[in-house]
């Protein structure tokens, strides 16, 4: 990722931390005003994001080290790292904000319902977690950032979190209204189906991020424009094979391409390093790539390669 990428990564990280920790304050203190059960587990929720936040920020700072003998193909995995640190937090919160529903809940607590100005929290709450999952989102598919990618989600997760939280204050003040004491268990039913919801994105996102760690390699339809690129350089005479393996925000390819085997050591190796070229200033998401040079069966006609030399093989580059 080039400086201009992690610059753009980092801006979005850190307007998600301060996103997070304006909206946790706001909704703990209006859930503590209000007396919503739900709307506290709502800046719960929040408040994780903003370690959640941070998290991906410091795996962008490590992901930022250029290779070192310990770490070759560079520190990417860091962000694999951040990620599965994001889900862990949203596991954990999860847990803690069911617990506290269930308890009050089956405790008999819930016995009046929230002012009327949680409402208006939860409704500031939802546009400005939906505005930050778009913008996170766009950002981090532009620059294949997986860490960025879990977070928007996780902002996504927050909408209907909130959405939900919603539900349950509306519900409970129509108890109010209507004298059905009986609905003011929506309140904490709601933090209930809150945590259900955070518990349900982060066993997702944790399951992705490390399916991504373990040297997960690009499938054919996802490669296939590496394989084009690379097809399409002058002296390839065929693809062989190609592996691009995800490592972070970054992907590293290996492939095998076949020349024509009357051609020089050195035209050989000229027409790797133009592969490599071309792959690597093509795609901005390419960190490095390897390629190993074959011979190519000499019984098959070199028919279409392009300018040749006087025996008609293909042995000249751009």
């Amino acid at each position: 990722m080039t400086e201009q990428r992690f610059a753009k990564a980092e801006l979005a990280a850190w307007i998600g931390i301060f996103g997070n920790l304006a909206l946790a304050i706001m909704k703990g203190i209006v859930g503590f005003l209000s007396n919503s059960q739900a709307l506290i587990a709502d800046a719960a929720n929040s408040a994780s994001d903003v370690a959640s936040s941070f998290a991906v920020l410091i795996g962008f700072r490590a992901a930022k080290r250029p290779p070192d003998r310990d770490h070759p193909y560079g520190h990417g995995k860091a962000e694999s790292v951040a990620a599965i640190i994001v889900s862990v937090l949203l596991l954990l919160v999860g847990f803690e904000v069911a617990r506290n529903a269930v308890i009050t809940m089956f405790s008999g607590n819930a016995t009046a319902a929230p002012e009327t100005f949680a409402v208006w929290a939860l409704l500031v709450s939802i546009i400005i977690k939906e505005i930050l999952f778009r913008y996170t989102f766009r950002v981090g598919k532009a620059l294949k950032a997986q860490a960025l990618i879990a977070t928007a989600w996780d902002h996504r997760s927050d909408v209907f979190a909130s959405f939900a939280a919603l539900i349950g204050v509306g519900a409970a003040l129509l108890g109010k209204w209507f004298n059905m004491p009986w609905l003011y268990y929506a309140d904490p039913a709601a933090g209930l189906l809150v945590a259900c919801l955070v518990l349900r994105m982060g066993y997702q996102s944790i399951k992705e991020s490390i399916h991504s760690t373990l040297d997960h390699v690009l499938h054919a339809d996802e490669a296939k424009e590496l394989v084009y690129a690379a097809q399409c350089v002058k002296g390839v005479i065929s693809v062989d094979d190609l592996r691009a393996r995800e490592h972070g925000h970054y992907v590293i390819v290996d492939t095998k391409i076949s020349v024509d085997p009357g051609i020089t050591v050195l035209e050989g190796h000229d027409i790797a390093k133009a592969v490599k070229h071309e792959l690597m200033n093509r795609f901005s998401h390419v960190s490095d790539v390897f390629v190993h040079v074959n011979p190519y069966d000499p019984g098959f006609p070199y028919n279409g390669m392009g300018e040749g030399s006087q025996d008609g093989r293909s042995s000249l580059l751009h």
